[in-house]
């Protein structure tokens, strides 16, 4: 074996943690799935949503919710694999529940304005409608991930005592959900269906003792790598 073959083994054997991430195709294809077969029965709309403006530039905060999520779990696969696991587990659980909830109840809304593309903003937010529809939308994905990560940076103990990254996090975080309802892409409505979601995985994921449970299927591994 030469030395790149050699390498390339040790990384990949240093990080199959990453095998989780096959969840993303499973999570495009049940939300292309969803896309174009779920009809909305249920339109959310509040009170308060007529009360905000539409404002183009939020369309920079919502786009880098894709940077944002992703950065996120690249950093936690290579710096530690508890919080790695841990932010999977909050996100990719949390987004399956959502997905369900848009399938037994099918949602959309009827906010967006209409747009022309004129405009460096308007472009974007243009592309946008055409990519993605005004359905499945509460709770909301974008708040409910956004939440996640910066949770995670906030409890990890190799970046909680890093100021700048939990203080950006903290307001890329909040300018991402207000983002999505300055843009009309949610009503408020979403945000709050998203919300106790997220105490729910939170408290699942980081306050509940998983460690006997980890310990004994480790055991088991072990003993079965023994006996075989």
């Amino acid at each position: 074996m030469n030395e790149y073959a050699h390498r390339a083994k040790e990384f990949i054997g240093k990080y199959k943690h990453a095998w989780i991430l096959s969840y993303f195709f499973i999570y495009m294809a049940w939300f292309m799935w969803l896309e174009n077969n779920i009809v909305p029965k249920y339109w959310m709309k509040s009170p308060l949503d007529d009360l905000i403006p539409f404002v183009p530039a939020f369309i920079i905060p919502y786009t880098l919710w894709f940077a944002y999520v992703a950065s996120a779990i690249v950093l936690f696969l290579f710096i530690s694999k508890q919080d790695y696991f841990r932010l999977c587990a909050f996100l990719f659980i949390g987004m399956s529940i959502i997905l369900t909830i848009y399938m037994l109840f099918p949602n959309g809304h009827r906010l967006r304005p209409q747009v022309d593309a004129d405009g460096l903003f308007l472009t974007m937010i243009a592309r946008l409608h055409d990519a993605d529809t005004s359905t499945n939308v509460a709770p909301s994905i974008h708040v409910y991930n956004s939440i996640g990560v910066h949770i995670a940076l906030a409890k990890a103990e190799k970046t909680a005592n890093i100021r700048w990254l939990r203080s950006g996090s903290f307001v890329l975080m909040l300018l991402i959900i207000m983002s999505t309802v300055f843009l009309k892409q949610h009503s408020i409505d979403d945000i709050f269906f998203a919300l106790p979601l997220c105490l729910v995985m939170y408290i699942f994921v980081y306050k509940i003792d998983w460690s006997p449970v980890t310990a004994k299927i480790l055991a088991a591994k072990r003993n079965g790598e023994e006996n075989a």
